[in-house]
């Protein structure tokens, strides 16, 4: 299956702040937001932090430690022999990635995947997300115009 993928994060090359997975099939979606102590941009903090429980009730959860997000996105994609995680920027498949590391040495279990980066110049997902900024709906942006408008 391929799930269009978004995440938000604390300033270029900051902490991951949450991270959301959307099938291109419109099922099952995945979304968590990650515990975190402090933001060091004031931009994530004014247009990201404001908008991260602006999701569906039933993804609405709070805040989960990076261990517990990486086990919680193991058991989403356990299910699926041969996922391909699709993105508009290398950041998100990099804080993906990132997330499946759960200590020293160690990774949670997860079928063998690939990443694809796709070329959206002159799109932008946040601009056309019903909620700009929210890792959820910029996912659902992203799965929509590949969808709609590439393929």
């Amino acid at each position: 299956m391929r799930y269009f993928i978004d995440t938000e994060f604390d300033g270029f090359g900051g902490a991951l702040l949450s991270i959301a997975l959307v099938p291109e099939d419109g099922g099952e979606e995945f979304y968590t937001v990650i515990k975190h102590d402090v933001i060091t941009d004031p931009w994530v903090e004014r247009h990201v932090l404001p908008y991260l429980n602006t999701v569906p009730e039933a993804l609405k959860e709070d805040p989960m430690s990076r261990s517990d997000a990486a086990h919680a996105l193991a058991a989403f994609l356990a299910h699926d022999d041969e996922p391909l995680i699709v993105a508009d920027w290398p950041e998100d498949l990099a804080q993906f990635s990132m997330l499946l590391l759960v200590g020293p040495g160690r990774m949670v279990t997860v079928p063998p995947f690939t990443l694809q980066m796709v070329d959206l110049s002159g799109f932008s997902t946040a601009a056309n997300s019903e909620v700009p900024h929210n890792a959820l709906h910029d996912a659902r942006a992203l799965r929509d115009h590949v969808i709609n408008h590439l393929e």
